[in-house]
């Protein structure tokens, strides 16, 4: 069974961009291949919660090859995409934090394929927020559809730059 949506997705509109790739990239240091947010769509400081989104195309690196001629984006790609949207969170609000890496995954959960192309939007909540680590609850949606839930965990780390 599901658990309850973090955001109620009507509430978000995804007309209105309040950071763009531009944006994320002052806050967060993945680039090129693996910059997995096209934006953020919603920013609640106060509650902890976040919204974004990730457009899904036919020519992400790794649609040619995870499955040819039936591309599905990779479930560790949309963890990873979860995973910076809530870096972003945690490092905006600790503008001294240097990166938060992947520490762990619970309660993973891949209900459903994502396909190109489509939007994948993610919601998040930062559950723990400490000098040590950030533990976050994360869900991603297409077309309104629960595809993926988790727990993340992620750990304060060196400047990798």
């Amino acid at each position: 069974m599901a658990c309850k949506p973090i955001i109620d997705l009507k509430a978000i509109d995804t007309n209105k961009v309040v950071a763009t790739i531009k944006d994320i990239r002052k806050v967060i240091p993945h680039r090129y291949e693996f910059e997995m947010l096209s934006g953020i769509l919603y920013v609640n400081y106060e509650k902890r919660r976040i919204a974004a989104y990730k457009d899904v195309g036919d020519n992400d690196f790794w649609a040619r090859g995870h499955l040819p001629g039936r591309p599905i984006m990779p479930g560790v790609l949309i963890a990873e995409a979860a995973a910076q949207m809530t870096c972003y969170l945690a490092m905006s609000i600790y503008e001294d934090c240097p990166f938060i890496g992947f520490a762990r995954l619970d309660r993973v959960r891949f209900r459903k394929q994502v396909v190109p192309p489509c939007t994948l939007i993610l919601t998040g909540e930062l559950e723990t927020l400490s000098s040590r680590h950030v533990i976050s609850n994360c869900q991603a949606y297409v077309d309104s559809i629960l595809v993926f839930e988790g727990k993340i965990t992620g750990m304060r780390l060196p400047n990798p730059l």
